[in-house]
């Protein structure tokens, strides 16, 4: 197992760095549209959808090419992260407060349409934050990233409360306070490099602090980490609903691409939300 998740992490990465830090930004928008689109398959068979999984992932994939088509992947309205905002905080809410129990219990053509809105919009997000400069992309990344580093080992040093025992029995809120105290000190080690290294483009750190000041970017990047934390509980939730254990067996070792991308969905577009105030 553990050389399956290697041999795909490296094939991963050979893939998806050249396109990250290549000189124009749609090789990234396309290979991401790729991933997007398996991902949209996954989501249909997860919620039942049988054989329109695969017409689901690619009318997810055509949507996207539409939108690089009329160059959304650079400027797409504001307004399409203030929606995705909408439905991950109050969508979020409910569902995690339903439980697995409750999820199925919605109409199946609704969870299908949620879920195409959900990952058409984070992988919109994901195009427009490339095009914005690779050091904003990278410290949204890296901001999921090290919440749910710091979670993992704050939980298994502090965690005594669990925070979701019905959806995800391993998370703690101790790992929840810890992953948010390392995305504070994040926050002010990249703003700080942003004034001290040439750069090409501002962080999401730097730009939440100019627009917002000091206290409120504070609290939107601790926002964005309890969102990053609803993402990964939302799929476990969904897949608990139905009692998987991976998306899809896409990625060796890894399971799908939905289990990679979960505590990313959310945060990419509420990042570019609060960038655009």
């Amino acid at each position: 197992m553990l050389g399956k998740r290697i041999v795909t992490a490296v094939v991963l990465l050979a893939l998806l760095l050249p396109a990250l830090f290549a000189p124009v930004a749609w090789p990234f928008a396309v290979l991401t549209l790729l991933m997007i689109g398996a991902a949209g398959w996954e989501w249909g068979r997860l919620n039942g959808a049988g054989g329109a999984s695969l017409a689901l992932g690619l009318l997810l994939a055509a949507a996207g090419a539409a939108a690089l088509w009329i160059g959304w992947t650079g400027h797409a309205p504001a307004g399409a992260w203030w929606l995705a905002t909408g439905a991950w905080v109050l969508g979020g809410a409910w569902s995690l407060r339903q439980g697995p129990q409750g999820w199925p219990r919605l109409p199946a053509p609704l969870r299908w349409a949620l879920g195409l809105l959900l990952l058409g919009s984070a992988w919109l997000a994901l195009a427009n934050a490339r095009s914005a400069g690779i050091n904003f992309i990278l410290s949204v990344f890296c901001l999921v990233w090290v919440a749910d580093i710091a979670a993992y080992f704050g939980g298994r040093a502090f965690g005594r409360r669990k925070l979701a025992p019905a959806i995800s029995p391993g998370k703690s809120w101790e790992g929840v306070w810890t992953g948010m105290a390392a995305v504070l000190l994040l926050a002010l080690g990249w703003a700080w490099l942003d004034r001290s290294v040439a750069v090409d483009s501002s962080s999401l750190y730097t730009r939440l602090g100019e627009r917002l000041g000091l206290p409120v970017a504070a609290l939107a990047t601790v926002f964005l980490a309890a969102m990053s934390v609803v993402g990964d509980l939302f799929e476990s939730l969904v897949k608990r609903s139905v009692g998987a254990k991976d998306s899809s067996q896409l990625l060796p070792g890894h399971g799908g691409v939905l289990d990679r991308i979960d505590a990313l969905l959310p945060v990419f577009p509420i990042a570019l939300a609060l960038a655009s105030l």
